[in-house]
């Protein structure tokens, strides 16, 4: 008996048209990831909270943290400010222990321009300090090129 084909639309059997597609087509998933992962990237460095001020460099590492700190800024001026809100010196203490809603256990970083006096600095501080707050920390940007000590 020879070998017969049958072409199967003839035949009333379903052909490859109506098939289901087995295969995934992930081609269209990884230009949606890529593009999100690039504006990502871009929007990630805008984010950061803060008054605008020339860091100083160090080779100090990261901290890592799992909840956002307050951050106290002094900026090149002189002018304090608390987050983003300018604040006069003597409405600083009340101001953060009413935010601090965990006690004294709050993490505080002083950020302070490079150019502003270091006893200004050092003034903030010492007022966090004696009002309680012990988890104080001091901001700084790291080094792009080898530091140099004069």
């Amino acid at each position: 008996m020879p070998a017969v084909m049958s072409n199967p639309r003839k035949s009333g059997g379903r052909g490859r048209r109506g098939r289901p597609m087995s295969e995934i087509n992930v081609t269209p998933f990884v230009d949606v990831m890529l593009v999100l992962l690039i504006v990502f990237m871009v929007t990630a460095p805008l984010l950061t909270v803060g008054v605008p001020v020339d860091l100083p460099q160090t080779r100090a590492k990261q901290l890592g943290e799992d909840r956002e700190p307050l951050a106290v800024t002094i900026d090149n001026g002189g002018k304090i400010f608390l987050q983003n809100t300018p604040i006069a010196a003597d409405d600083l203490v009340p101001k953060l222990m009413a935010i601090s809603n965990n006690g004294y256990n709050q993490r505080i970083f002083v950020r302070g321009d490079k150019a502003v006096d270091y006893g200004k600095v050092m003034q903030v501080m010492g007022l966090l300090n004696s009002a309680g707050f012990t988890r104080i920390g001091l901001v700084t940007d790291t080094v792009k090129k080898p530091l140099q000590v004069r």
